[in-house]
């Protein structure tokens, strides 16, 4: 996860004590902040070699695996929250472990960049793609699969039979309820089956 703010923002939509999944955990720094400031506890999915390595030194439980492989390894409802920050449009079956994310969870939380923010936006409209502080890679050296939008992220969750209990952007760390689509550089989706 690329900014602090964010990273603040979803840690306060975890519960305290919740035991919590965090796919894609990158260096930990998310899992290890929940573990410390809210009492949590869980393991993060992790591919990256130096991550894990971060993750391991941080004190974070990280199981090596690829995501698109599929969370067969756990059953039903094993975790009160389950994470994808910054992940989701990394992946190739992304509605497969959007749908994997509900069953494993009882409540997901997906964040990612929106490309529809305005900046992003004009920059398509002035022919360029977007490099921003939220989407820093030029378009032949990105990371990313995918580019999604906030209203992306409702529909495939619906689409997908999975009930929406909170939809918003950030922006700078701030929650944005009205116009997310367009004014957040951050969609953040909460969801369960």
């Amino acid at each position: 996860m690329s900014e602090r703010s964010v990273m603040e923002a979803i840690a306060n939509l975890v519960p305290e004590g919740a035991r919590v999944l965090d796919l894609g955990c990158g260096d930990g720094a998310l899992l290890a902040h929940l573990q410390a400031q809210r009492g949590c506890t869980g393991y993060g999915i992790e591919i990256d070699d130096d991550n894990i390595l971060a993750c391991t030194q941080r004190g974070v439980n990280v199981i090596q695996l690829n995501l698109d492989a599929g969370l067969s390894m756990f059953g039903d409802q094993s975790f009160d929250v389950v994470l994808q920050i910054d992940t989701l449009q990394h992946l190739r079956n992304a509605a497969t472990v959007l749908i994997e994310t509900a069953r494993v969870g009882r409540v997901g939380i997906v964040a990612f960049p929106n490309f529809a923010h305005w900046p992003n936006r004009l920059s398509v409209l002035l022919g360029r793609m977007p490099v921003t502080r939220r989407l820093p890679y030029e378009w032949y050296d990105t990371p990313n699969i995918r580019v999604g939008t906030h209203a992306d992220l409702q529909v495939l969750a619906q689409r997908n039979g999975l009930q929406v209990l909170d939809s918003f952007g950030l922006q700078n760390g701030r929650i944005i309820r009205t116009a997310p689509n367009l004014l957040a550089s951050t969609s953040v989706l909460k969801f369960s089956r």
